[in-house]
């Protein structure tokens, strides 16, 4: 096969994956360790960018790789983050004060609230999750959040009346 008369299922060869891999690891792995300053998150990423450019390596082209890499391991990384801040938030913003006298009673309900309010956010889709976290835990605009996504002001708009449509139902079941 003629790598580039052909490119499709090319990535899926392990040679040729392997290519791929030494030409751009290194490359992201610093990008990711400039971009957040964590050595450890920068390695988890890069490696799970790798995993889902080998999962997807039937429906991409050789010359994809390296920007599928760099938008898969952005993705990723902001995802961990986030997720890094709502429990960080959820853990020193919900913690039950009993100093103030609450009862017991309240003191329960508030946490089942707050977890099932968790669960909620955490079966949001994720395209809405992303956007409802970068809002309101990262305190982003709605500009700010269509650049870092490359999507419309419009498109994230309409993801973020979608999550806050879903969580009013799920809140007010609960």
């Amino acid at each position: 096969m003629d790598i580039n008369t052909d490119n499709h299922g090319v990535l899926c060869e392990p040679a040729a994956f392997r290519r791929v891999f030494d030409a751009h690891y290194k490359m992201l792995r610093n990008f990711l360790v400039f971009r957040y300053r964590d050595a450890d998150l920068a390695d988890d990423v890069a490696q799970n960018a790798f995993v889902k450019l080998w999962e997807n390596c039937s429906i991409l082209k050789n010359e994809q790789a390296k920007s599928f890499l760099f938008t898969t391991a952005i993705r990723l990384s902001l995802n961990q983050i986030k997720h890094k801040k709502v429990v960080s938030n959820f853990q020193v913003n919900f913690v039950p004060k009993t100093a103030d006298g609450e009862s017991p009673q309240f003191l329960m309900e508030e946490t089942e609230f707050k977890n099932k309010l968790e669960n909620a956010i955490s079966n949001l889709p994720d395209r809405q999750r992303e956007v409802f976290l970068l809002n309101r835990f990262e305190n982003q605009s709605y500009t700010e959040i269509a650049e870092t996504l490359g999507l419309s002001v419009k498109a994230i708009e309409k993801r973020m009346h979608q999550a806050l449509i879903t969580l009013r139902k799920t809140t007010t079941n609960i």
